[in-house]
């Protein structure tokens, strides 16, 4: 085999060295940023956690991978790693969740990434009930500005930690979806998922 493209036992070393180069990075403080993918019915999911809680999640297809990690590294800092162990927690939750066993997060979470109005957004997102929604006014006044409709709207679009603060939970006065940064087809199907 090439040294680009290693051999069954080369890979599975290979893995072996990240692995325990993740955990090492991960117990001495040297790792801003851990991340994994885990797979969901509404597709795979970009899981990222610094020591304080989660700090992202991101739909395949919102935004590249290699975007939401550089997104991190100018953000969070320049250490970021590929660290499942560091997400098991949250991976376990979203199964859970994904599975109807859970309708609440009680994850760590690091909401460095939302600022000002929109961390105040997302903070009250949690409080609209699994199996309900709250229209972009009601979350205006939930958040302390009720004429803010709109700055809702971009708030729950730049959640940087959809399906755990539950943005998909947000819709139109008139009941109808509205936008979504994972598809309207991920917001029905989350939607969906809740009214069983």
């Amino acid at each position: 085999m090439s040294e680009l493209f290693p051999d069954g036992d080369e890979a599975r070393t290979l893995a072996r060295l990240h692995e325990r180069l993740a955990r090492a990075a991960d117990r001495d403080a040297l790792l801003d940023v851990g991340y994994r993918l885990v797979d969901s019915p509404v597709g795979p999911l970009l899981l990222a956690a610094t020591e304080a809680g989660l700090v992202r999640v991101a739909f395949d297809g919102e935004v590249r991978e290699d975007e939401v990690l550089q997104e991190l590294a100018e953000q969070v800092g320049a250490r970021v790693l590929a660290a499942p162990r560091r997400l098991d927690r949250a991976a376990a939750e979203l199964e859970e969740y994904f599975a109807g066993r859970r309708r609440r997060f009680d994850v760590a979470l690091d909401l460095r990434l939302a600022r000002g109005f929109r961390r105040a957004v997302v903070e009250h997102l949690a409080d609209i009930g699994y199996g309900r929604t709250a229209s972009y006014s009601e979350v205006a006044s939930l958040a302390g500005s009720p004429r803010a409709v709109r700055a809702v709207g971009t708030a729950c679009a730049l959640n940087p930690l959809p399906v755990v603060l539950p943005c998909h939970r947000v819709v139109r006065a008139d009941g109808s979806l509205g936008q979504y940064a994972g598809g309207p087809e991920r917001k029905r199907a989350l939607l969906d998922l809740e009214q069983h």
